[in-house]
């Protein structure tokens, strides 16, 4: 009897532990990856530039490039300079900029690429997008999943800790994603795929309600495998609605409407997701959400992260044209400015204190 099934494209090798970083080139070798030896390695003029010190030594087949930003054009310049270099595969070691080139930079020149995430800002790390800046803002682009995946929880640990707060917002923000794909199927009749869902609810899940915090391995662990769990299901999915809802829609119009004043990542789908939580009415689940992120340092109302609660609002009216098509709680419930105001009153309310 046949068995049915389906191939999902995934990482070969994922590491998450203090120390994973010693032994990447036994990772590179031992999974094949490259044989010869011969790397391309994208880096930051950052941690990247530090760590370079220490693995030279491992990595002697290794050619180095600097990336200068997370720019379409710096990820197009970094595939000219690797085309003639005749390597075996492409590691972005670093944050969220430095492996969005990279990915961008492997798709472009047909190659495979290692991540090697020195912090743990949002759920690029094992996705297949690279979101890069362009002239008309910033744009997602569609590029293969890591082959590999290196998280070294030593060097996550000495990262600013806005990073790993900024990641357990977008981990999190699944969970309204989620619920906002949901409704469009039961709405519109959109298409869901339940692994994909699943495997994104529950990383949000696994995040939202661990009790340990930010310098805990434990808690790392669960935030790191919870972003590539993100990655994995928006691959298997074909694009990002598993982890991408009302959440991200308000995020990306505080992005557009005040470019110079936006706050990290994170922060910002971190209190999108509560918002729209309370939006589907679900009040205790929102308080849920406002109460972990708070506990683990992440604003809860626009006030905390610069802006005013008008200002909020046009962000909220804004956001549905950030991705037009796309069905969420905020396109369902079509909102007047005055009601959107309302609403935002009683979602600060019940989340006060």
């Amino acid at each position: 009897m046949p068995v049915l099934t389906r191939l999902i494209p995934s990482p070969l090798a994922v590491d998450i532990r203090p120390g994973a970083l010693d032994d990447l080139a036994d990772v590179l070798a031992d999974e094949r990856i490259s044989r010869s030896g011969r790397l391309a390695v994208a880096i930051s003029d950052g941690s990247g530039a530090r760590l370079r010190r220490r693995l030279e030594p491992s990595l002697p087949g290794a050619e180095w490039f600097e990336v200068g930003g997370g720019t379409i054009d710096d990820a197009v310049r970094l595939a000219d300079g690797m085309r003639s270099g005749h390597y075996d595969a492409i590691v972005g070691l670093g944050g969220g900029k430095v492996i969005d080139c990279a990915k961008f930079a492997a798709a472009r020149v047909g190659l495979p690429m290692v991540a090697v995430a020195t912090n743990l800002s949002h759920d690029g790390i094992c996705s297949p997008v690279s979101i890069l800046d362009n002239d008309a803002g910033r744009g997602s682009y569609g590029v293969p999943t890591p082959i590999a995946l290196v998280v070294d929880l030593a060097v996550i640990r000495e990262a600013p800790i806005r990073f790993v707060r900024s990641g357990i917002g977008d981990a999190v923000s699944n969970i309204s994603a989620v619920a906002d794909w949901e409704l469009a199927h039961r709405v519109s009749g959109e298409k869901i795929d339940g692994l994909a869902a699943a495997l994104a609810r529950q990383a949000g899940e696994a995040v939202l309600r661990h009790p340990g915090g930010c310098g805990d391995d434990g808690f790392l662990t669960v935030l790191t495998e919870g972003l590539v769990l993100s990655g994995i299901a928006m691959t298997i999915a074909g694009h990002t609605r598993p982890s991408s809802g009302a959440c991200h829609e308000i995020s990306h119009a505080l992005d557009l409407l005040y470019p110079r004043r936006a706050a990290s990542h994170g922060e910002q789908v971190g209190i999108g997701a509560a918002f729209a939580t309370f939006l589907r009415g679900d009040p205790e689940g929102a308080l849920l959400m406002a109460r972990t992120l708070r506990r683990h340092g992440l604003p809860v109302v626009a006030e905390e992260i610069g802006f005013t609660d008008d200002e909020f609002v046009r962000a909220v009216r804004f956001a549905p044209r950030t991705r037009p098509g796309r069905y969420t709680v905020l396109e369902h419930l079509d909102m007047s400015p005055e009601r959107t105001g309302e609403a935002y009153a009683e979602y600060v309310a019940a989340v006060a204190g």
